[in-house]
């Protein structure tokens, strides 16, 4: 054997020696240890972006869908609240507006007519040369008198004006069978006024932009009337009609 040769089988024989003792170092666990190498390699890989923006929109992980849900909830949870925004029904409480008992009462009104009433004329005693014209209500419903009755006289080609101050605080309103008054002053007491003349006709409308007149009767031999004449507003009461 050629010195050559006995060289490299100890060359050899020192490198499977040498390998001997790294494996048995290994075994005995007194070297670094490549456990967290392949523990590494069994860790999960990182997200892709399309995984990372998956995860984002609440589809990812079973606690992003978790939280996912509980948002959505929360968000239908909203929509009921708006629901109760619905309170705007309640705000239609403003049918309030339709049914206000106030609306009612104060805003409309609803004027006698010839048809609903009776009209009377009737000459009293006192107060001297007066008239007192009474107005029935005879339908269903209430009705107003407003201001003061237009009367006319014969062929008279107009109507007497009104005591200013006899208007009343409020309108004379007619329940069914109530009935409202005014007076009428034929002529001067003290014989002051002119162009008099007796007359058997009379018209009364009851405000002056009615357009049909009551007929009432009266006396047989007439009345005396003379550029004196005048008339009450409406009133609730006789007293008060006459009291002018």
């Amino acid at each position: 054997m050629s010195t050559r040769t006995r060289r490299t089988r100890l060359l050899f024989a020192s490198a499977l020696a040498a390998t001997a003792l790294t494996l048995t170092a290994c075994n005995d666990g007194q070297d670094v240890r490549d456990e967290g190498a392949s523990a590494g390699t069994a860790s999960t890989p990182a997200p892709t972006a399309s995984a990372t923006s998956s995860a984002k929109a609440g589809g990812g992980t079973s606690d992003g869908s978790a939280d996912g849900s509980a948002g959505g909830a929360a968000a239908s949870s909203g929509t009921t609240g708006s629901q109760a925004s619905s309170g705007s029904k309640g705000s239609s409480g403003s049918t309030g507006s339709k049914g206000s008992p106030d609306s009612k009462g104060s805003g409309a009104i609803s004027r006698c007519s010839v048809s609903a009433t009776r009209t009377t004329a009737t000459v009293v005693s006192r107060p001297l040369n007066h008239l007192l014209l009474t107005v029935t209500n005879t339908g269903s419903k209430n009705c107003d008198l407003l201001h003061y009755p237009a009367v006319r006289f014969g062929e008279a080609q107009s109507v007497p004006a009104a005591y200013e101050d006899s208007k009343p605080q409020a309108v004379v309103t007619l329940a069914p069978g109530e009935s409202g008054y005014a007076g009428v002053r034929l002529s001067a007491g003290d014989g002051s006024g002119s162009h008099g003349y007796t007359t058997k006709s009379l018209e009364v409308y009851f405000d002056t932009s009615a357009k049909v007149a009551a007929h009432p009767a009266l006396p047989a031999k007439g009345v005396y009337v003379d550029d004196s004449v005048q008339v009450t507003y409406w009133q609730s009461t006789m007293d008060d009609a006459l009291n002018w």
